[in-house]
């Protein structure tokens, strides 16, 4: 299972930011996917996530300024992040869990998000 993230940067406060992330080597459309985050000095914290079902949930610090989506025919999930702060800037990891049964981690390997005041 391989994962690949970008779309990170360095972007004002206010800005906006879209992160992707393609998976390959698993059937994309059974499992739920989703975003952790890692501040400096800090634990990887959920970000937001979405079923197979497409049934979303965000954490509360980002629910109104996060959209979590995902394209079955790119094998793609998105994470588009407006009204950014200086608060959300740290590493961001997708994930997806193996299977509706299996829900072990398979993760990418993290897009630096770097939100300026």
């Amino acid at each position: 299972v391989q994962l690949q993230a970008s779309g990170g940067g360095l972007v004002q406060a206010g800005g906006s930011l879209k992160l992707s992330c393609t998976v390959s080597g698993i059937i994309f459309t059974i499992s739920t996917k989703g975003w952790y985050r890692q501040a400096p000095g800090e634990q990887r914290e959920l970000v937001a996530t979405i079923t197979s079902g497409g049934r979303t949930n965000y954490v509360d610090f980002v629910k109104g300024r996060f959209t979590i989506s995902r394209d079955n025919a790119k094998n793609t999930v998105y994470l588009q992040m407006n009204s950014l702060k200086p608060e959300d800037t740290g590493v961001y990891y997708c994930y997806t869990e193996r299977s509706r049964i299996d829900t072990t981690k398979h993760w990418g390997q993290g897009t630096q998000v770097t939100v300026s005041s």
